[in-house]
């Protein structure tokens, strides 16, 4: 039997590491256990509650205000204390996080074999977007065993020298998840709110866009005017800028509601019936296609290319001018928006969990 350590801290990271926890601990070749660093508390564990995924450890390192130097030294500091108390052969991190990085330096510095979910995601600019284009790296570059979701982070590893046979393209784990997430008899507020007209979905608040975050925000206000048939909800990131930022766009506009963040349990239900999503998120990208649903992506460069080659999703800037035009283009535009509707999600099948934790079973019979 092998031990295996998830370890995860923010919400992203455990929609998408709940589901493989879920299918690891199906096996009886492995015992599973589940480090939580609690990058984000209070998202997080709602997270894991929904998928009924208990923590064996937890490091609880949020503090207001702290900066990644800080993270990065709780994480690391926390994850050497679990791998002191228990031996395990693998330790498992997801994704682009700071969590994911500090575990992944802690478990090459215990020499404990580091399997990176979600790997070869790539903009080959290290500071878009900041920092996870450097934490990417760097967990694959630490990494013994790669997971690419797609063909192209698969071919990205083995460019920059990853062993062929030590890279698996499995799909994203996130599309595993909507199975426990999505219900058809969903009710909710918004969904009150958005009846008889298209909702748009709005995700913003990356830290490189905090500074032109008014200017991308004003420029869909404009554009939502020129469809009265359509409304939005914009779920608003605790950060006060950002609170500043959408009160200032979106304050007494009838056609756009603000909320408070959503739990993923009402995101993933109000994703699969929106009608358009605005984003400068990562994983919005890859969810959103499942469902059919086109993606504005407002950023100059994502490490997510898959959707756009596919035509599941755009990249429109940050410009208050380039969101306008981008989103006119495809409302005001039954073809091109039928044409991206209807692409195929790039992101995979459901499945991934599924063949992770089967390629972990060859690997330990071999």
């Amino acid at each position: 039997m092998k031990k295996i350590l998830l370890v995860f801290g923010t919400r992203p990271e455990a929609v998408k590491m709940c589901p493989l926890a879920l299918e690891l601990k199906k096996h009886a070749s492995f015992c599973v256990r589940v480090l939580s660093t609690g990058q984000h508390r209070e998202m997080l564990s709602s997270v894991m509650e929904l998928f009924g995924v208990a923590p064996d450890y937890s490091l609880e390192i949020m503090a207001k205000g702290q900066t990644l130097f800080e993270i990065t030294e709780k994480v690391l500091r926390g994850t050497r204390g679990v791998l002191e108390k228990e031996s395990f052969d693998l330790v498992m991190v997801h994704g682009d996080t700071t969590t994911a990085f500090a575990a992944a330096l802690a478990a090459f510095y215990a020499r404990v074999p580091v399997c990176h979910v979600e790997a070869g995601l790539r903009t080959h600019d290290i500071y878009a977007p900041y920092p996870e284009e450097f934490n990417r790296v760097a967990v694959d570059a630490l990494s013994h065993i790669c997971f690419a979701p797609t063909e192209r982070a698969a071919e990205a590893l083995m460019a920059e020298g990853k062993r062929e046979d030590l890279v698996f393209i499995t799909g994203n784990t996130v599309i595993d998840a909507f199975r426990y997430t999505v219900r058809e008899d969903f009710a909710h507020e918004v969904l009150d709110f958005a009846r008889g007209k298209k909702l748009v979905l709005i995700t913003a608040h990356r830290r490189e866009n905090l500074p032109v975050l008014g200017r991308m925000l004003r420029g869909i206000s404009r554009a939502l005017a020129e469809f009265p048939d359509v409304c939005a909800v914009y779920p608003v990131h605790p950060n006060p800028a950002v609170r500043a930022a959408a009160e200032a766009a979106f304050g007494g506009n009838g056609q756009v509601k603000l909320t408070e963040p959503l739990e993923v349990f009402a995101f993933h239900n109000l994703l699969s019936r929106a009608y358009l999503v605005l984003t400068d998120s990562g994983g919005v990208q890859e969810e959103a296609p499942h469902f059919g649903v086109p993606v504005l992506v407002m950023r100059n460069t994502t490490e997510r290319q898959e959707g756009a080659q596919a035509g599941t999703a755009r990249l429109i800037g940050n410009t208050a001018q380039s969101v306008y035009t981008g989103i006119c283009e495809v409302l005001g535009n039954r073809e091109v928006y039928m044409k991206m509707a209807h692409a195929v999600n790039p992101y995979g099948d459901g499945h991934a969990s599924e063949r992770i934790a089967d390629i972990l079973e060859r690997a330990i019979e071999v």
